[in-house]
Formats: structure tokens, sequence, C-alpha cells
């Protein structure tokens, strides 16, 4: 049997960073630099503990580490080996992303955290303009196994649309097995591919279903829905307050934006979808010495961890889970279409 390799431990006693992670990070350095030979045994727990003078539960922790991160493989009975990463084959994803926004990146992040070692991803910024999109994949249409594809575009009024006829006609040039739609609608794409969409017409209406209850005690209820943004929202969002309104009886306007010194009248709940108009609404509830959840009703279009902490109420799509769905697309090489989650998370503002 091949005997184990020798490893030199580099540990700095004085650190803040746990020793069993900077026992991973110098193996794992180690590995890259070619300091350890690839598909080479590793020594035992035993010892490697031994030969470092450092504990055995630190090695093991190190080991887990190393195996989390596909740098190691364990065989029962026999010990544990180094992987030859480029013996694997990789996947390939072209990732494109129409907007640089806190949302659009958890996508990505839950997406890379997800796939990890099993494929290199690439993200491509188009900023909703039909151009950059249509030339980015031109140039890498036959470089990726995959293309995530967010679409999102503006028309030349700068309103929101989901594609453009050039849009349809590049995304068509992918071959169906390499294509997986997130974030929008599918449905103008012909043939067989993978799709995680948002519907947002209907997920806004059935979110503030949720809400119902709540919502009857205002007389009134404002969607703050901007036009003409850089980046525009889906009409979808538009359609269906209207709808939820007309359906349920609630009288109902729609704001561009919060402009300074609003007229409020009592027992008028809000629902804003930019970050800037939440933030001029709450200092203006504030400075009228009035009382979210009482006075005005506020509900906030996207989840984040500060509004969770303000206790404002939300309704979101679940952009971690969506991110996910779509790695674990790639990850098994499927073909399917699901809706993704929106929630209502009911708060104090409401």
């Amino acid at each position: 049997m091949e005997k184990s390799i020798n490893i030199l431990i580099r540990v700095n006693n004085h650190s803040s960073i746990p020793k069993y992670i900077q026992v991973a990070d110098s193996i794992s350095e180690d590995i890259l630099n070619g300091n350890i030979k690839k598909q080479h045994r590793m020594p035992s727990i035993n010892d490697l503990s031994n030969s470092s003078r450092l504990s055995r539960d630190t090695i093991e922790k190190a080991y887990k580490i190393l195996r989390d991160r596909d740098v190691i493989f364990s065989v029962k009975g026999i010990g544990y080996f180094i992987i030859d990463n480029k013996s694997e084959s990789k996947s390939t994803v072209f990732f494109l992303i129409n907007k640089p926004s806190s949302y659009k990146m958890e996508v990505y992040n839950a997406f890379v955290n997800t796939v990890g070692t099993k494929a290199d991803v690439n993200m491509y910024l188009y900023y909703c303009e039909e151009d950059l999109f249509i030339n980015a994949l031109k140039k890498n249409i036959n470089k990726y196994n995959y293309f995530v594809i967010m679409p999102h575009f503006k028309s030349k009024s700068q309103n929101h649309v989901c594609y453009t006829p050039k849009v349809i006609k590049a995304i068509e040039t992918i071959p169906k097995e390499k294509l997986i739609i997130i974030d929008n609608s599918y449905r103008e794409i012909s043939g067989a591919f993978a799709a995680i969409y948002q519907d947002y017409k209907e997920d806004i209406v059935n979110a503030l279903k949720e809400g119902l209850e709540k919502l009857k005690k205002y007389k009134k209820i404002i969607l703050v829905y901007p036009s003409k943004l850089v980046f525009p929202y889906p009409a979808g969002i538009l359609v269906g307050f209207i709808k939820f309104c007309e359906k349920y009886g609630f009288e109902f306007e729609i704001l561009d934006k919060i402009y300074a010194e609003l007229e409020f009248e009592s027992k008028e709940a809000y629902i804003i979808i930019e970050e800037e108009d939440l933030v001029e609404l709450v200092q203006q509830i504030r400075e009228k010495n009035l009382v979210m959840g009482t006075d005005i009703g506020l509900i906030s279009y996207n989840e984040t961890p500060l509004k969770a902490l303000l206790g404002i109420t939300v309704i979101s799509t679940d952009f971690k889970a969506m991110g996910i769905a779509a790695a674990k697309l790639v990850l098994n090489n499927k073909k399917e279409i699901s809706k993704n989650p929106f929630n209502y998370i009911e708060r104090n503002s409401l």
C-alpha cells in the first residue's frame, strides 16, 4: 500500500482564527501550490496529530472542512486521499443578471454557494439593456454548459418588458438543454428547458390576500409604483395591485414616488417598492407623530434584513430559494419548470 505523504502544518498560535481552520487552509494552500501532490494518500488523523503536535479533535475538524471543500475524500478502512479536480468534469455557467441590486446578488450568491466546486460560474451584468445582453450571448454562446438568465429589459419609453423580439431571437440560439430562465416569465421561449419563474401579477394578489384582515382597517391603499426608472419594475405588480383592490372593494391610489410633505389622511396603507421611497415615507410618518400600524399602514416590496429588524411588513419572493433551486437544476441536469415561493411576512407596520 502506498505510504501517506508527510505534511508540514503551519499554525499561528497567536492568531484568533481557530487552529482547525488554519490546518485546513495550510493543507489547501500546499495542494494548490503543488507542494502536496494530488491523488496521494493523506496521513491518518492520529499520524498528523502526532507529527504536528496538535490535538486529534483539531485534525479531525480540519479534515471535515477539507471534505466539505471537496479537497479530500475518504475510503472506509483505508484512509483519506486528495481529490484531483482536473480529472472531474466541471460544469461552466454563464449567469446573466439584469441589475446590480442586493436582491439579485442574493440569488447569485445562493446559486454559487450551492453549486460549490461542482461548477465554474461567471456573472455578467447587462443593466436591462437589449444590446448588452445580445452581445454577451453572441460572444459566449459556445463557451458554457449552462446559461442562467434573468430576463428583464426596458422599452424605448423606459417601461419594463420581459423580452424584446431581438432578445427572444438571441435566447432561441441557446441549446435548450443549456438554458435556465429565472426570476421572470418563461412562456415567450419555445422548446423544453428549465425555469424558475415569478408571476408578478398573481403573486401580489395572493400575498395581499394573506394580509386582508389587517388591510381592512384602512380606508385606502396607496401603491408607490415608480415610473421611468433606469431599472423599471414589472407591470404585473401594478396590474396585480389593481386586481386585488377591485376584487376586495378597496379605494386605492397609485403614486410614482413619495412626495415631500404628503397630505396624510388617517387610515391609509402604503405599499412601497423603492428603498428611497420607504425611507422618505418613514421619516414623514415620524415627523407628523403618526403611528405605523395604527394611523398609517406600511408594506414594503422585497425582504431585507434591515426591514426585518425595523419590523416592517413585506411581500417578497424568496431570493435565496431561487438561487438554490437554479443550482440544483444544474447539479442534477434537469429540465423542470417551477414557480418560486412568494411570501407575505407580517410585522408591526401593518
